[in-house]
């Protein structure tokens, strides 16, 4: 009798375990011109503009190459016992990308959550990828840019409840913000969300239907995400002794976003394709940001009023590719465009590529896996317009000159 608590605490500690993957990887790259990036060049975003010196030569033409192994991961599932008549798991990953350039080769954290699934419904506490980063459908590059900025990519606390009905689901995530954060006048922070008092909102529907004895699939889906920043607190105004006076603000920039996606797979080649109308996306690590539209003060020229506004960006790419045991090509394509904002800009802009006014890239691949190697080729060739920002004409960019990058890029991984 004594025995049976110790004998039930025992097999209920059974149901506990975790199960360790992950791979081991090293990209070799060669750009034909400086890049915007991250980590040394590792993540790669956009060509860098012409920078030109005093006998008119561009300094960002000269070519660049890296050798780094700062992907490699560590994931482990969990899994536990019931709990409210739910099934429990929980995951984490993490990697040596680092959170900075100076903190590269540092081991930082990618995911970590719990699950609650009652089969019907299932709740998600924990940082993941981002909602409007379609998990099932996503580019498939060789890239850890995953398609960026033409992707939405970025990884964040949240809570999120997903419905599931027939072969539909419907998902609510409210999200807070961490590694990737919105642009301010204090630089990237996190701050001008937590401030707002509001985590951003997104909502999306999706059906799923999936022959797995046939090997094909049809996933379609929508959603719409919300957020709002406050970039300042208070606001500092110079009299005419040349004295500073803080005032308390309490103005906000909201930002609405749009998308949707389909993935069709057939046995031979699976297609993916996600469009995306978005405001305030420089978090995603996509174009976007917000600038000052209109700055007033009472008749005494205090009590500052300050008005925002945010960028408009449009974003689609294609990602195409075999489905072979052995090899696998693919081809990925993309396309962002600057919108511009609805009003003239009168101050300050935060965020990435107001001067942008499109972005394309077109990017063949080849993988070749054997057991638990996989190598791996990419071209992959991105062309960003620059040009003149035009703060009287809503932000438009004019006068553009378009400046190419070619990356060659090879990928060796190890799987375990």
């Amino acid at each position: 009798m004594f025995a049976l608590p110790v004998l039930a605490g025992a097999q209920e500690e059974k149901k506990f375990g975790i199960q360790f993957s992950g791979f081991v990887k090293t990209d070799i790259f060669y750009d034909t011109r400086q890049t915007i990036d991250l980590r040394e060049g590792h993540f790669l975003i956009l060509p860098a503009n012409e920078k030109l010196d005093a006998n008119l030569k561009d300094i960002n033409a000269h070519s660049s190459f890296n050798f780094l192994s700062i992907q490699t991961r560590l994931n482990g599932n969990i899994t536990g016992p019931d709990v409210l008549k739910a099934k429990t798991s929980g995951y984490i990953e993490a990697e040596f990308f680092g959170t900075a350039n100076p903190d590269i080769n540092g081991f930082r954290l990618r995911h970590a959550y719990a699950m609650l699934d009652w089969k019907k419904s299932e709740l998600m506490i924990g940082q993941f990828w981002h909602p409007m980063f379609i998990t099932s459908c996503f580019p498939a590059t060789i890239s850890f840019n995953t398609g960026a900025p033409f992707e939405p990519f970025s990884r964040n606390p949240q809570i999120r409840y997903t419905l599931r009905f027939s072969k539909f689901r419907l998902i609510g995530t409210a999200v807070a913000q961490r590694d990737f954060s919105n642009a301010g006048p204090n630089g990237n922070s996190s701050e001008y969300l937590r401030n707002s008092g509001i985590p951003e909102a997104n909502l999306k529907l999706e059906f799923n239907s999936l022959n797995a004895e046939k090997s094909t699939e049809f996933l379609a889906g929508a959603g719409i995400d919300y957020k709002t920043l406050k970039p300042r607190l208070f606001v500092g105004l110079v009299d005419t002794n040349q004295v500073t006076h803080n005032y308390s603000t309490d103005d906000n920039v909201n930002g609405l976003s749009l998308f949707a996606y389909f993935k069709l797979k057939f046995k031979p080649i699976t297609i993916k394709m996600q469009g995306t109308y978005g405001q305030l996306t420089d978090n995603l690590t996509m174009l976007g940001g917000y600038a000052v539209t209109d700055l007033q003060v009472d008749s005494t020229g205090a009590n500052p009023t300050y008005e925002y506004m945010p960028m408009d960006i449009v974003s689609v790419w294609m990602d195409i590719h075999t489905n072979g045991a052995k090899w696998e090509f693919g081809l990925f394509a993309g396309l962002t465009q600057n919108l511009g904002f609805e009003k003239n800009i009168v101050g300050d802009f935060y965020g990435r590529g107001s001067d942008i006014q499109y972005v394309n890239r077109i990017a063949p691949r080849v993988a070749y896996k054997s057991g638990k190697m996989k190598f791996a080729f990419e071209l992959e060739n991105t062309v960003a317009a620059y040009g003149i920002r035009e703060n009287t004409n809503k932000g438009l960019v004019k006068d553009i000159n378009e400046i190419s990058n070619l990356r060659f890029l090879l990928g060796i991984f190890y799987m375990f």
